[in-house]
């Protein structure tokens, strides 16, 4: 059977607060329910899909899984975005991509983890 979308992405963080006000303040999505794991984290919503799972992690510099360069998420609005992230300090590099109207905006979460947010309405 072939994959046909990605899910979810987890993060595991060493401060589960300042990393919930990141994805709810900076890109917009939502905090929801998640299910009553043994262990402390978030759930954060795309419309109604979990679509950034976070985890306390157990310390600062816990060890990651391997080579990893960024996520990206489609979005819609390109200058309210930029107003948001203005509105909210957080710095962030525009460009559009080669060949297309499409338009991207980089930015980097708190714990280091660098967001691509593509628009393909310009």
């Amino acid at each position: 059977m072939p994959v046909t979308a990605l899910d979810h992405y987890t993060i595991g963080t060493p401060d589960l607060g300042r990393s919930v006000a990141f994805y709810e303040n900076a890109i917009g999505l939502t905090s929801g329910p998640r299910p009553p794991f043994d262990f402390p984290g978030a759930w954060l919503y795309a419309g109604d899909r979990p679509i950034v799972h976070l985890f306390v992690a157990d310390a600062p510099g816990a060890p990651r899984t391997g080579a990893f360069d960024h996520i990206a998420f489609t979005a819609q609005d390109i200058e309210a975005m930029v107003k948001r992230l203005e509105a909210g300090g957080i710095a962030y590099r525009r460009q559009t991509v080669p060949g297309r109207a499409a338009q991207q905006l980089f930015l980097t979460d708190p714990d280091g983890i660098q967001l691509e947010l593509t628009f393909a309405d310009g």
